[in-house]
């Protein structure tokens, strides 16, 4: 009875596995990516390789390819897989810029959504009380401005796209806030990036290789970089007019 009893109480609660549950779902798929060499496929020269046989499967199963295309990139995002880049100018050339777009900008909210939404089950509220009262004092001061920072962040390419997903969950920004930030944030930059995969065909033609680093050309860097600036603006404001009353 005591060995019952004993066992009993060390067993997690049920409570624990399930906040934890979703977390640990991700982190395992995020390792078994590795573990299996599945991010060799994640490339430019897969795609080199494969490029016709995808086109040519688009041609004839439209539909499924888009939904396939959906899932694996919200896959993708979910499970905080490398090679995002990739991904998005497989979307521009296998569907172009406009259809392109639209599945990456969807897939990617999603899959960044469920990062968030795992995060703040798992961590948010035992960060927040560990933390203690400076903790509360930044997460007030996130949430007062979340909008603008969490747009700026998407804008400009400064953080990675994953730590992004994560922050708000720990400063305890609302659900609907962070999905539209995130989904208006990153059409600018998916936009680019699709762009390049529906001219790829003619550059792989030429000899080219596609340039990975193009959102950090002058040309294409400055006019986010404004964008952000624009979000920050009532930020700014509101401190202003802070110091003035």
């Amino acid at each position: 009875m005591e060995q019952q009893i004993a066992s009993g109480e060390a067993k997690p609660p049920a409570s624990m596995v399930r906040r934890f549950l979703p977390l640990g779902i991700l982190l395992a798929g995020l390792v078994a990516f590795f573990a299996f060499g599945l991010d060799d496929y994640v490339s430019l020269d897969v795609l080199k390789d494969n490029r016709q046989a995808l086109l040519g499967y688009v041609a004839e199963n439209a539909v499924l390819a888009s939904i396939v295309f959906f899932l694996v990139y919200a896959v993708a995002v979910a499970f905080s897989l490398p090679g995002g880049a990739v991904l998005t100018i497989v979307g521009g050339f296998m569907f172009g810029i406009v259809w392109g777009a639209g599945l990456v900008v969807f897939g990617a909210t999603l899959g960044a959504t469920c990062v968030f939404l795992a995060a703040r089950t798992a961590l948010g509220d035992t960060l927040r009380r560990k933390a203690g009262p400076w903790m509360a004092r930044l997460e007030a001061g996130f949430q007062e401005n979340a909008t603008s920072y969490l747009i700026t962040l998407r804008l400009v390419p400064v953080a990675p796209f994953w730590l992004v997903n994560l922050v708000p969950a720990f400063f305890g920004v609302r659900l609907g806030t962070f999905v539209l930030t995130t989904f208006f944030g990153i059409i600018p930059g998916t936009v680019v990036y699709v762009s390049v995969g529906h001219g790829l065909g003619a550059t792989l033609d030429q000899g080219g290789e596609p340039d990975l680093g193009i959102i950090f050309r002058p040309e294409i860097l400055l006019p986010l970089v404004g964008l952000a600036l624009l979000s920050l603006l009532p930020v700014v404001y509101k401190k202003l007019k802070a110091r003035k009353a």
